[in-house]
This record gives structure tokens, sequence and C-alpha cells, in this order.
């Protein structure tokens, strides 16, 4: 099979993605104030040109996104969209993005590995050619998913890492006289997915949402279970009457604990990930160092 048809495939199936993100780009400041000067100066409404005004994402790529995203959900089954829309939570991206465009990514993906697949088989029609075809097909479908899984994981590493020194912060604001409210509110002005979830989660109650109920939306965005048990602790510990606090004192020291654990745990896993690559990778070039020049000198010596 030639490397050029290879390649060039591999352009036709990334050529819809690529122009996609070169003509999508977001509408600069000056337009927006220019369309909104242009919306109150006058009664009557030009709608051409108002359309023109638009960018070309909105013009064209977004009605055309949103075509692909209905083919997607078409073939996806049911069920999907709940599971699709929490693994944008957990990731942290509900801010750009939404359900639809990951189903139009999908459909997009899924559209150019197909005409790759097709290609390739075309090209060199045997049972190893049609079965990589049809993984990389797969592969580009669910690219999307994995890579929400990918972001999602990450994030949920963080918070955890995060979460212990969060804690202690928050003892320290609580037990200098804050309230527990503005303790988190405190914390909330820092980096990292933690704070900003915090952050969230105070513009909860202050809309209205009892702080218990705030507190089980935040892990039902995080998925942390660390975090998790912390909010359950410190919920049972409100309704009780316990000193909030002694809650907070005794869980950052059970979270270090965890964390420690952990830690150990994977020092533990270490040797036994470590065996596999030693026999293929190392003990091999290990006995050629050591044994070649022996064997080179016994071959000489007999023959």
């Amino acid at each position: 099979m030639s490397i050029t048809l290879i390649l060039g495939a591999l352009c036709v199936g990334a050529a819809i993605p690529i122009t996609w993100w070169a003509l999508s780009g977001p509408p600069t400041q000056r337009q927006f104030a220019k369309s909104n000067l242009q919306s109150g100066g006058s009664i009557e409404v030009d709608l051409r040109r108002q359309l023109l005004e638009k960018s070309a994402s909105e013009r064209m790529l977004s009605p055309m996104m949103q075509r692909f995203a209905e083919r997607g959900k078409r073939i996806t089954p049911t069920g999907a969209n709940e599971n699709l829309q929490q693994r944008i939570q957990l990731a942290g991206l509900t801010d750009t993005w939404t359900v639809e465009k990951a189903f139009a990514f999908k459909a997009i993906f899924g559209l150019a590995g197909g005409v790759l697949a097709l290609v390739l088989i075309l090209s060199n029609p045997t049972g190893l050619m049609i079965v990589t075809s049809l993984v990389i097909a797969a592969l580009l479908y669910f690219a999307p998913d994995l890579y929400l899984r990918s972001k999602a994981t990450e994030r949920q590493k963080r918070i955890e890492q995060q979460l212990a020194d969060t804690l202690d912060q928050i003892t320290i604001c609580v037990e200098a006289g804050l309230s527990f409210d503005n303790a988190v509110l405190r914390i909330a002005n820092g980096a990292g997915p933690l704070p900003e979830e915090l952050g969230r989660t105070l513009q909860d109650v202050q809309l209205g949402v009892p702080r218990s109920q705030a507190l089980e939306r935040l892990t039902e965005r995080t998925n942390v279970p660390d975090l998790r048990g912390f909010i359950h602790a410190f919920n049972q510990a409100e309704k009780y009457g316990i000193p909030v606090a002694q809650i907070l004192r005794v869980q950052s020291s059970e979270i270090r604990l965890k964390r420690r654990q952990r830690a150990e745990e994977m020092a533990m896993k270490l040797p036994v990930k470590l065996v596999f690559p030693v026999i293929l990778f190392i003990l091999p070039a290990l006995f050629v160092v050591v044994a070649g020049p022996a064997v080179i000198r016994l071959s000489q010596t007999s023959f």
C-alpha cells in the first residue's frame, strides 16, 4: 500500500475538523459593540444586515454543527445524553462544551473515520486491513468520549490533591472566628478546580439553595470519594450540633491519612509493574553486554 494514499486519506479525514476549528473564531469586542449600537439605533430591523454581521461560525458552521449533532444523537444509544452531560460536568467544561457540541464532534470524527476506513479497505482489501480500519474508525468515533474521560480523571486527581490543604485553610479561618461561608469564600478566590467548585457552591447558597443541598450538588459535579465523605460528615455534624472546627480538623487528618495510604499503595505496586519492562527490555541488553565478550572469546578459541 502506498504511503501517499495513506497520507491522502489522513488529510481527507482531518479536513473537516480543521476547517471548523479555523473558521469558528469568536466575534471580537468590536463586533459585539457594533452590533449592540446598531441594534438600538433604529426601530426597523434589517435581517440581511444582521445576518451578514454574524461571524462565519454563526452563519455557516453553527447550522452544520447542529445537523451533525442531530445525526450523532440518532446513532447514539438511549441514555447517552445524560452520561455525556455528566462527563462534561466532571471534566469542568460546561462553559465551553455542550451536549450538542459533543454529539457534533462524535458525528464528525465518526464520518472522518468511516471515510478513512473505506479508503484503506479499498486500497488493500485484506482481513487484517479491514479489522484495522474498523478499529481506527471506532477510535475516532469515541475520541470525544475518551478526551472527556481523561479530562475528568485529571480534574478529580487535582481536587484530591487540593482537598487536604483546602480543609486546613478552612479550619484555620473557622478557628480564627470566621463563619464557614466566609472561610470558604476566602478559599474560593484561589486557583484550581476545587476553589472554582467551592465558589459555585457559594453562588448557589446566595441564590437561596440550602447549604446542604448546595454541598450535595458539589459532590455530583466532582464525584470525588474523599470530598463526598467530608460533605456527608459535615452535614451530619451541622444537623446534630457538632462544632464545625472539630469536624473540619478530624476530616482533614483523615484525608491526609488516606492520601498517604494511597501513596504507599502506589509505591508497593511499583516493583510489580517494573517486572515486565525489566525482563523485556533491560535484562536482554544487560545479558548482551555482560555475556557478549565471553561468547565472542569462546567462539574464537573454539574455532
